[in-house]
């Protein structure tokens, strides 16, 4: 998905799913199949136990394509999405799930332990934009991920499909959801296709003592990709050792230094801020005058 048909990157979830938009979800055959496909890939990730019952949290639930697929496999499920044009197409299609109108990027405002795992389709990403002046994506993503993890109960499991845009933008994400205590991997589907490649963040509301994450969809029969582009482990502990090997242990760089000025920029560039570009002037240390 190149940057220029990026939906994220036209207008704001709630203006770009406006009603023109919401009918595409409710009459395009192909869009919807793609939507349930996705949808049922992210419950099987969720592995619940089987012929048990579950309440489930569809985050972004839109048009409630996702929630047909949880409630055709028994599952109670409540969605919550920002934009009414889609809730509305929900709402016409008489789902069977609970729809809340909220913006995710200020927290989840459900009780604590209230749901057995979570998915969401194409929406994380969302939150990595800073479509209004008072938008930071950092504290969007800390709100968000600090609230699903109050309102999952322990060892629940929560499944995020996404594009992401670039590793910078996937690194955000990762490390927001571990500051806020989950663990988990990443499994990429048909790592070797273009059109067909999936993302999907699967994470664990604690940190197991042991977690093998599911095997990622190939598409070679006969043949198994290699683990390291089928899925990426981590946990807190890892995060962890890569800050401090990053610092070279406990040291951190010194205020105004080349290395604190890089760090900052690129903080701010994650914010979606206009930085200035690095030169060989960065953090240049200018002679004193006389």
């Amino acid at each position: 998905m190149s940057s220029q048909t990026r939906p994220e990157h036209i207008a704001p979830p709630d203006v770009f799913y406006n009603d023109d938009e919401a009918r595409k979800y409710a009459a395009n055959s192909r869009m919807m199949e793609i939507q349930s496909s996705m949808s049922r890939r992210a419950l099987e990730l969720l592995t619940l136990p089987p012929d048990e019952p579950a309440h489930i949290l569809d985050i972004g639930c839109g048009s409630g394509l996702s929630g047909e697929v949880l409630s055709e496999a028994g599952y109670a499920w409540t969605g919550v999405d920002i934009a009414p044009s889609m809730l509305g197409v929900a709402v016409k299609r008489e789902v069977e799930g609970d729809l809340l109108c909220a913006d995710i990027g200020q927290g989840l405002f459900f009780r604590p332990n209230s749901f057995d795992g979570a998915i969401s389709i194409s929406v994380i990403q969302w939150l990595c934009n800073a479509d209004k002046k008072e938008h930071v994506p950092q504290r969007r993503l800390k709100k968000f991920f600090q609230s699903l993890y109050n309102c999952l109960k322990r060892g629940a499991r929560a499944i995020f499909q996404f594009y992401p845009e670039s590793p910078a933008q996937m690194t955000l994400i990762t490390e927001a959801a571990m500051q806020c205590g989950f663990s988990g991997g990443l499994v990429v589907d048909f790592p070797n296709s273009t059109k067909a490649k999936k993302y999907y963040l699967c994470l664990y509301a604690g940190e197991p003592t042991h977690y093998t994450p599911p095997k990622a969809l190939t598409g070679e029969e006969g043949q198994e990709a290699s683990e390291e582009r089928q899925t990426v482990l981590f946990t807190k502990k890892d995060r962890a050792r890569t800050n401090l090997s990053r610092r070279g242990g406990n040291a951190r760089p010194s205020i105004k230094s080349r290395e604190w000025i890089q760090n900052k920029k690129e903080r701010q560039r994650r914010q979606g801020k206009d930085v200035v570009h690095d030169s060989k002037y960065t953090g240049r240390k200018r002679k004193p005058r006389f």
